[in-house]
């Protein structure tokens, strides 16, 4: 399969898996249900998935022992997502082309629709844990802790809270680099480094696609800075200029696009580099790479 194929092939193992595990309930309660899938399955690009398993791929591991860690990643993803969107927060009206989920359900929903959906996604990987399959009870549990800290206090969460704070300040470039680490790159690690568990990497494996995944998230997060001043609405399905409108520091805000640009490309061939040791086998990370730096949405 070539680059497009293998994507494509990807995204609808997951779209798959997840339409399985969101199902609405006929109870009383059911608009929580609604609500949940309404994100989940409004599209996206599904990057962090995608990398898990094609981590997973690289290794020679068991594509679908990682789905459902895959599947729950996305869903900590969404909860992310919908809680950004609200008032308190970014306060956006737009998502993947459609309305917030607060803008659907009310702002009380879409909070419990985020708490909801973390949950749900340790409840998928406990399951996970407690069948007998291929791969040791230990890595599943190794990989859980690190989906668990990269999606908290010290991780995704922190963040979050470091951004909320910078809010109209001028920060440092150590503080702005921190918080993209932590913010968006935290969870994209852990879509990596939680399938390379997984999958039985060596200690020399693991090495590489930390720092792998450690590049390709600041190159991720540096791309949608750009894409925030220079896309097109229609395109990423979301409002632009947010990050202005929000005062927040960016690597736009603090260096200006053509610089970010340059930091942008010498970030993602940092990442591309540290996978030489898995030759022909790094090629479709390779290619997600470039895809990511050249990417419109």
């Amino acid at each position: 399969m070539n680059f497009d194929e293998k994507l494509s092939f990807y995204i609808e193992m997951v779209n798959n898996k997840l339409s399985s595990i969101m199902i609405e309930k006929e109870v009383q309660e059911k608009i929580i249900y609604k609500a949940m899938k309404y994100s989940v399955m409004a599209g996206g690009k599904r990057i962090r998935p995608v990398l898990a398993l094609a981590v997973a791929d690289v290794l020679d591991g068991h594509i679908d022992e990682v789905l459902p860690f895959a599947c729950a990643i996305e869903l900590i993803h969404t909860y992310s997502l919908i809680h950004d969107d609200l008032p308190s927060m970014d306060n956006d009206d737009l998502r993947r082309g459609l309305p917030t989920n607060h803008k659907v359900f009310g702002e009380a929903m879409a909070i419990l629709a985020g708490d909801g959906l973390l949950n749900y996604a340790f409840e998928i990987m406990t399951e996970a844990c407690l069948i007998n399959s291929k791969v040791e009870l230990i890595n599943k549990v190794k990989a859980m802790e690190v989906i668990a800290k990269s999606s908290g206090v010290n991780g995704m969460i922190g963040g979050q809270v470091i951004d909320v704070q910078s809010e109209g300040n001028i920060i440092s470039h150590d503080i702005l680099e921190r918080m993209y680490k932590m913010k968006t790159g935290a969870l994209l690690k852990a879509s990596v480094i939680s399938a390379a568990l997984l999958s039985n990497a060596t200690s020399e494996e693991l090495t590489s696609l930390e720092t792998f995944s450690e590049n390709l998230g600041l190159a991720f997060q540096i791309k949608d800075d750009i894409l925030d001043v220079e896309g097109a609405a229609e395109v990423l399905g979301k409002n632009l200029g947010s990050d202005i409108a929000n005062n927040k520091a960016t690597y736009v805000t603090l260096y200006g696009v053509n610089r970010a640009k340059e930091m942008l490309e010498e970030t993602t061939n940092k990442a591309i580099e540290s996978l030489s040791r898995f030759g022909s086998k790094g090629a479709f990370l390779i290619d997600l790479a470039n895809y990511l730096l050249k990417r419109d949405h």
